[in-house]
């Protein structure tokens, strides 16, 4: 069986590298994608929700000691809705909503170079206690922060990766 195995993996190997994939943070730390996104600061973002999304990205794009070249402003939607009903009428699941509009901006002449969207939703169960229900509202907002702050930094990864202005201008900032 082990044999069988080795051998599909070895039957596989030149289909696969023909199908065009290629790794995004090629040369690790160093790379250029690595090297744009440790270039990238994050506008102010009002709000409980905009501190969280903040925090989140700041988390995944680290500065790498090099003045910032980019800027992503972002305008957050954050919605609670009600789904089921109670027979007294009262909701029984919620759903939040939180999407995200974010531009990536180059610093030097506030050139828009990436206008997208990322969002995601939760389920929420409503019970009894107010307080169970707000906590789990606030999770998932945390959850759903972390969640579209991961589409985002992917989105701008691949932006750099396939924008070769963008690592050319991350080879030659000298790094401090």
């Amino acid at each position: 069986m082990k044999r069988l195995a080795i051998l599909g993996a070895l039957a596989l190997a030149p289909v696969l590298s023909g199908c065009g994939l290629h790794p995004l943070y090629a040369g690790g730390s160093s790379g250029p994608v690595a090297g744009a996104l440790g270039q990238v600061e994050i506008a102010p973002i009002a709000g409980k929700n905009g501190w969280l999304m903040a925090t989140a990205l700041r988390d995944r794009l680290p500065s790498n000691g090099a003045p910032a070249l980019y800027r992503i402003d972002i305008r957050l939607d954050d919605q609670i809705s009600g789904l089921g009903v109670r027979t007294d009428d009262s909701v029984s699941r919620e759903r939040r909503t939180l999407r995200a509009r974010y531009q990536l901006v180059r610093i030097g002449d506030n050139s828009v170079l990436l206008d997208a969207t990322a969002g995601s939703d939760a389920g929420i169960d409503v019970v009894r206690s107010e307080y169970a229900t707000i906590a789990a509202e606030n999770t998932a907002l945390e959850r759903l922060s972390q969640i579209v702050a991961d589409q985002i930094v992917a989105r701008v990864a691949l932006y750099a990766r396939n924008t070769p202005a963008v690592a050319a201008a991350q080879a030659t900032t000298p790094a401090k």
